[in-house]
């Protein structure tokens, strides 16, 4: 059994990926930048400034990042009083708590949507730790997230199962050398996470749930 199990929360425990993905088109829009919501949806789950980086390759205005980035900011805020988390997303998290195993959330959200992410999850009292954009060095698919929710559980790689929807995800915790585990909630295909190395793929977190003596995060 994991001796921790880190999760990630956008798209993974809370359903707010496809509106990252349209909060997103706006802001570029909004500053004369014209990219396909497919490509936007693909790259959600990366950290903002390597989203920036990916969406708008070349040379660029890079002094209007910060206000694209507000410009999400403002439009996804909207929506943080009605988020809702997936169907068996708290069940789980207090799952794996009540087996033992330290959660830790992981998100490439700032420490303030973090914030409104775990109000929509309303599961505090199965949480060990969570860590955010603000306290990690480069986001993902850079693996220091994945690094700092380790350090914070006190675990190494391989005591640890991840929890992710994309394959930023994945990458990660290759990276990091974390078993991860994925779900289809963020709307990539099981095909692209299983190429990226994800060991198991579910519908949802609902699913893992049903199925959780016989994950990897009971049987690691």
């Amino acid at each position: 059994m994991a001796d921790a199990v880190i999760f990630d929360v956008d798209g993974t425990l809370v359903d707010t990926n496809y509106l990252h993905a349209v909060t997103w088109w706006e802001a570029f829009r909004q500053h004369g930048h014209a990219v396909d919501m497919a490509d936007v949806h693909r790259a959600i789950g990366m950290g903002s400034d390597k989203l920036l980086d990916h969406l708008l390759p070349g040379d660029r205005d890079r002094g209007a990042d910060d206000d694209i980035r507000a410009a999400h900011r403002a439009l996804y805020g909207v929506f943080w009083t009605r988020l809702r988390a997936f169907d068996g997303a708290a069940d789980l998290l207090r799952a794996c708590a009540g087996r033992g195993m330290k959660v830790v959330l992981a998100s490439s959200a700032s420490a303030e949507e973090l914030d409104a992410l775990r109000a929509a999850l309303d599961a505090d009292d199965a949480i060990t730790a969570a860590t955010s954009s603000t306290e990690a060095g480069q986001s993902k698919p850079a693996p220091d997230l994945v690094l700092d929710a380790l350090d914070r559980a006190g675990v190494r790689p391989d005591q640890a199962v991840f929890v992710g929807d994309t394959v930023w995800d994945v990458h990660a915790c290759r990276q990091a050398g974390v078993v991860c585990v994925a779900v289809l909630t963020g709307g990539i295909c099981p095909e692209a996470l299983r190429e990226a190395g994800a060991v198991a793929v579910y519908h949802d977190v609902a699913e893992l749930l049903r199925h959780f003596e016989q994950s990897h995060l009971v049987r690691a």
